[in-house]
């Protein structure tokens, strides 16, 4: 068996243990094709990164069944579904309009499909979408500022919030960490209380969702699906779940590549 990297394995036995709920150590040694001490490593650190819990011989999903990892993990997770979302989503933006970011990662592929669409006024919380943006001609970019989370590349807090409230934007895009039929979570307060903000600062207001968060949920209520004013996922959503969700607001389910 061909050995992944350390990154990839790590995603590799999260991913494993996130689908099965439940895993031991030599089946992830069986799995990833390493020793079980490197295995013990490896689930060492994906605790402490709060991806999921350690037990004697193995390890388990945390019980609210989804995490916020680090965004370099989040980067290599899922890609091809969050490809689809963003294209789809970049269709709603046209020239001239203003569009608030956030810091997700699908949000982020979104972004680079929006660097040739000058005139544009971009505002968002993100460095990586800062960075996606800082050289481009013809777009205005507005960076918020507030304190800086390594996990999550981004600015939150208080000034942050404050920042977005004094805005209005044409377009808002955001994503979170899970979503039932009825409502939109995230597990880490500061973060919920930024994206409520850009949420309020449009009344056009888009979540991209791949279908891995959906028919979860997390600690702290974002907001009611029926406050999103559109959901796009990609495909594979259960259809009794999109068939609730489309009771409560727009859906667009993205075509594959």
């Amino acid at each position: 068996m061909e050995r992944a990297s350390g990154d990839a394995r790590r995603r590799r036995i999260a991913d494993h243990v996130m689908e099965h709920g439940t895993a031991t150590g030599a089946a992830l040694a069986r799995l990833t094709g390493v020793s079980l001490m490197t295995v013990h490593r490896d689930l060492d650190e994906l605790e402490r990164r709060g991806v999921l819990r350690r037990f004697r011989g193995g390890a388990s999903a945390l019980p609210s069944t989804v995490f916020e990892a680090g965004l370099d993990y989040r980067l290599g997770v899922n890609t091809a579904a969050k490809q689809a979302i963003a294209r789809t989503a970049a269709k709603l933006v046209e020239p001239g309009m203003s569009v608030m970011l956030d810091d997700s990662t699908t949000v982020l592929a979104m972004a680079r499909l929006l660097v040739d669409m000058a005139p544009l006024t971009v505002v968002t919380n993100a460095r990586r979408v800062v960075d996606v943006f800082a050289d481009r001609e013809g777009v205005r970019l507005i960076a918020l500022g507030g304190e800086y989370s390594r996990t999550h590349d981004s600015f939150l807090g208080v000034p942050c919030v404050e920042a977005i409230e004094a805005l209005s934007v044409d377009l808002v895009a955001v994503s979170t960490s899970a979503l039932d039929a009825r409502m939109a979570y995230h597990q880490e307060q500061d973060v919920v209380l930024v994206k409520r903000a850009m949420l309020a600062s449009s009344a056009s207001r888009v979540m991209l969702m791949d279908r891995t968060k959906l028919a979860r949920t997390a600690l702290h209520r974002l907001a009611p699906v029926s406050d999103l004013g559109h959901l796009i996922v990609d495909e594979g959503a259960e259809p009794e779940l999109l068939a609730g969700l489309r009771e409560r607001t727009r859906v667009t389910v993205a075509a594959g590549p």
